[in-house]
């Protein structure tokens, strides 16, 4: 295999103004940071793959998605988004949005969405309007995305906060996050009312939608409640609130798949009491013991910092939430085997907030991060023996704002991001996994304990997919978003039966492959790219092969490639017939 060529160019990183103001456009692209005269000009990675030796299955936990703001969903980037995640894995792409009962025109804003569901009357009657809402769940479907679907947030008429307590808040980027508090996220009022809300809604869907597509469903109850910043209720009022909103959904629906909680984080203490009272405590709706729980939810983020003019990222913070996450599930006997959504699994907590430690996110260093990260979440699933059904990338799209203006997003004014093309490289992975190991890949303890700080992650997974074809997936992964030299692997394949040809096509996500940034750079970082330049980006934006596909010679079922992989780059390598 040839190598590929090294181009010059800066690191991707973004230049932002501090303070309480929209981000500005990006800084003109700098030039790479010297490298150390004692640093190699490559590194040796020897990866060994047996397609022979099967290593159980690899389940496409990379298929969730979600963003605060759901109306961004049915304008037109969002509409061309999401068309892009439903093609991923049609029919099998969920898609979680906050603020899908809010009270409010349904006018988009910074971490806030609105559809006006429940009104009412002046002498107190409910008034359900469903018009916002379906739109947004209609431009899902119709691309092949299906709703996990959050109840919440409190409308206006049925919030309990105190008079004068203003509904929206007023945030953006910039102010401290806090302020996206509001009335919008105090219990109800009336739980009779808020039960009665989730069963006609759960009813319309089914009416709307059909009894299978609706069952095909996640439903789960809002947002971070063990946290002031969605929930200003206490913890027992939540499980009042969880257990009322399951059996309104099941009064309606009585086999929808129901879970939660989506706790910020492991979840403390307050994770430890839901998961004790869904098991075994008093159901509030109906009198029995436990409430109905056909999966459960957490969130984990990492934590990059700004350290010495560069970004270093936090994954070692990440990885941790996440084993905590499945530790405290699997401890509880009657839960220990339900399956498992990670509902928000980031490199850090909020997509809307600039920074400038949050400069990582419209270049490579996303895109390798989430390769290396999925990894390792994979690794763990399987060494707490939990069923893991998910991992969700909190990322969508924020329209009409400047190009690559450093949110965490998938795409930039319909534009996609190097990121988005690492998830079509894990939609052409193999769901059983076999051996491959990498003399370059960090053990998943020393990732947990410290990060990746000194050598880098060069790792890789191995599976077979239904068509009989061998998909090798390779990353090469720093947490300091800094320049280092190449990665010479040398892939030694074994188990490819009796052949004596395979044919190979290569994938990259790099500084100069499926990278839109990077072209936009390169093109002056224009802020208002004409029609001839969208066009440019968008082919760019594009996954394509490498190269075009070519001859591995094979010999007693066994063949060997060469591969030249660029710092933050992410590689799949598919051999067939």
């Amino acid at each position: 295999m040839r190598a590929i060529t090294r181009i010059a160019g800066g690191i991707a990183m973004i230049a932002l103004l501090a303070g309480p103001a929209l981000p500005v456009a990006a800084a003109p692209p700098q030039s790479a940071p010297s490298v150390d005269a004692s640093v190699p000009a490559s590194i040796p990675v020897t990866i060994e793959v047996d397609a022979g030796v099967r290593r159980g299955p690899l389940k496409p936990i990379w298929r969730f998605f979600g963003a605060d703001e759901p109306n961004y969903a049915t304008m037109k980037d969002g509409r061309k988004l999401l068309a892009h995640l439903g093609e991923l894995k049609p029919g099998a792409v969920y898609f979680r949005a906050h603020n899908l009962l809010n009270t409010g025109d349904g006018t988009p804003a910074f971490k806030w969405g609105s559809t006006n569901a429940y009104t009412e009357s002046a002498d107190g009657k409910p008034v359900y309007d469903w018009t916002v809402v379906d739109r947004i769940i209609d431009t899902y479907r119709a691309r092949g995305v299906r709703p996990y679907l959050q109840i919440g947030f409190m409308p206006e008429a049925l919030s309990s906060a105190p008079a004068g307590t203003p509904y929206q808040h007023s945030w953006r980027p910039g102010f401290a996050y806090h302020l996206i508090a509001g009335a919008w996220n105090a219990p109800p009022r009336d739980y009779g009312k808020w039960a009665e809300l989730v069963y006609q809604w759960t009813k319309h869907n089914v009416e709307r939608y059909g009894r299978e597509e609706v069952e095909s469903w996640y439903f789960e109850v809002w947002n971070e409640p063990n946290g002031p910043s969605y929930w200003t209720g206490t913890q027992e009022e939540f499980n009042k609130l969880h257990d009322y909103a399951i059996d309104a959904v099941r009064r309606a629906l009585p086999t929808a798949r129901v879970g939660g909680p989506d706790v910020a984080g492991s979840g403390g203490v307050f994770m430890d009491t839901f998961l004790a009272h869904v098991a075994r405590g008093t159901n509030h709706a109906t009198g029995r013991i436990g409430t109905p729980t056909d999966f459960l939810a957490f969130h984990a983020k990492g934590q990059p910092s700004f350290v010495d003019g560069h970004v270093r990222m936090g994954i070692a913070t990440h990885l941790k939430g996440v084993s905590n996450g499945f530790a405290k599930i699997a401890a509880v006997p009657e839960l220990a085997s339900k399956p498992i959504v990670i509902g928000e699994s980031d490199p850090e907590g909020c997509a809307a907030c600039p920074g400038p430690q949050n400069a990582y996110r419209n270049g490579t260093m996303y895109s390798s991060y989430t390769a290396a990260s999925f990894a390792r979440i994979w690794d763990l699933a399987d060494q707490h023996k939990v069923n893991l059904e998910g991992a969700l990338t909190w990322a969508f799209t924020f329209e009409d704002q400047p190009w690559f203006a450093g949110y965490r997003q998938l795409a930039t004014n319909g534009i996609d991001l190097p990121v988005l093309n690492v998830f079509r490289l894990f939609a052409q992975l193999g769901d059983t996994r076999v051996a491959a190991r990498s003399s370059g890949q960090i053990p998943l303890a020393t990732m947990m304990e410290a990060g990746v700080r000194d050598a880098p992650d060069i790792g890789t997974i191995a599976t077979t997919t239904a068509d009989g074809k061998l998909a090798i997936l390779i990353w090469y992964y720093h947490d300091d978003d800094l320049a280092g030299p190449d990665a010479a692997i040398r892939v030694n394949l074994a188990g490819l039966g009796r052949g004596k040809s395979r044919q190979l096509t290569e994938w990259l996500v790099d500084e100069s492959h499926a990278n839109a940034f990077s072209a936009w750079k390169a093109m002056g970082s224009p802020q208002s790219p004409d029609a001839a330049q969208y066009a440019a980006l968008e082919k760019a934006s594009q996954l394509a092969p490498a190269g075009p596909a070519r001859a591995v010679t094979v010999d007693g079922g066994r063949a060997s490639v060469e591969v030249t992989l660029r710092r933050q780059g992410v590689a799949l390598l598919v051999l067939g017939d």
